[in-house]
């Protein structure tokens, strides 16, 4: 899948009110020629300024889920003093051998003597919560050449991390080292969407972020926090549907992670926006319809033609479409490797209406990558 940037504007400090960023994106839409009440959902990050200037554009808002997680981290690790104290004297070593040419010759001869990897300690960069990790896992990693190098001097003894310390350390790496391989995966990924959310949840709740025994009270009350606050932002019914359809029209996914009362009402969902998606479609036909062509001389097959046109039945919209709904949930799910779009792509002519709908859907993305808008009919250039 391919992301287009149909946009980028400029706005001053001064002109950042909602109602600027708001009639900055209804400008936009105009200067496309695209129809407001076609776009039906924008991803942004977690900025107040850009969550209450949607709210004023009054069009469905997802929050970027990158943007969420290292949220739910920072303000998980911000409210326990022991993580706090033990981060802060990660950076105060950190920041201490970075400054001193010996020191950091020093601890490479104690690395070589201790046959421990040379490594340099890593610095901690404050919006990226993963470097936080990777500065915690140096620093136990070379735990015991930086307490040798350390108490050759009485100045620099107090940077030693003591036994608490390191206890906390590890249980924070515990808790955050899955979800770094997790957002790595994530991040690499050429395609994802807002149906990978349901799903990702699950895992979180199922796997990641569970009750595992042996987890000290540290562990278990960081994870406890990360879940409740993602868990948290995705409590909005309009939201909670958005994900229901979304999983919903995945093949992959299907009913997996929809609850057994709340598929009847995706279902009737889809059944009516399709409905309403062929009526607008039938009503453009008939509008862009071609002027009469000369009449050509008839052949002999033409009379059956005309003959069977007009014997046959008028197929009601509503039992096509629950039609093939029916046909969709009786085929088989696909490999979670395989891309939804293209299997959509392969049934077309089989399940039109609900194809259409279900890419419409998946093009809906479940992190941002840059300042877009996503709009309803752009995606042939999404593809």
């Amino acid at each position: 899948m391919k992301t287009c940037c149909l946009q980028t504007f400029f706005l001053p400090q001064e002109q950042y009110p909602e109602n600027n960023i708001a009639e900055q994106i209804r400008g936009a839409l105009e200067e496309w020629d695209l129809e407001e009440d076609q776009q039906v959902c924008v991803t942004t990050d977690n900025a107040s300024n850009m969550i209450n200037a949607l709210e004023l554009y009054g069009r469905m808002h997802l929050q970027c889920f990158m943007h969420m997680l290292h949220m739910a981290i920072e303000n998980a690790m911000k409210s326990d003093s022991m993580i706090n104290s033990a981060i802060s004297g990660c950076n105060k070593l950190v920041s201490y051998f970075s400054l001193s040419l010996s020191k950091r010759r020093a601890l490479e001869q104690v690395q070589q003597r201790l046959n421990l990897p040379v490594h340099g300690l890593i610095t901690e960069c404050c919006t990226r919560w993963g470097t936080r990790v990777h500065m915690i896992n140096r620093i136990l990693e070379q735990e015991k050449a930086l307490h040798e190098v350390l108490s050759e001097d009485k100045d620099t003894k107090y940077l030693i991390l003591g036994h608490h310390d390191l206890n906390v350390l590890e249980s924070v790496c515990k808790v955050l080292e899955p979800l770094l391989e997790f957002t790595d995966a994530l991040s690499g990924e050429g395609y994802v969407c807002v149906s990978h959310i349901k799903p990702v949840l699950n895992l979180f709740h199922s796997t990641i972020l569970a009750k595992e025994e042996g987890d000290t009270d540290i562990t278990s009350s960081l994870k406890k926090k990360i879940w409740k606050f993602i868990n948290d932002k995705y409590e909005d019914k309009v939201i909670q549907e958005l994900l229901d359809v979304s999983s919903f029209l995945d093949p992959r996914y299907k009913t997996q992670y929809i609850s057994d009362c709340d598929i009847p009402i995706v279902k009737a969902r889809l059944v009516s926006e399709m409905k309403s998606m062929h009526s607008t479609e039938c009503m453009r036909v008939e509008e862009l319809s071609q002027p009469p062509t000369k009449k050509a001389k008839k052949s002999l097959a033409s009379f059956f033609k005309r003959t069977t046109t007009s014997t046959s039945m008028t197929i009601d919209p509503t039992n096509a479409i629950e039609s093939e709904l029916s046909v969709y949930m009786q085929s088989s799910t696909i490999d979670t490797e395989e891309n939804p779009l293209l299997w959509w792509r392969i049934q077309k002519n089989q399940l039109s209406p609900t194809e259409h709908h279900g890419k419409e859907i998946l093009m809906r993305p479940s992190y941002q990558l840059s300042i877009r808008e996503n709009i309803k009919y752009i995606r042939e250039h999404c593809q």
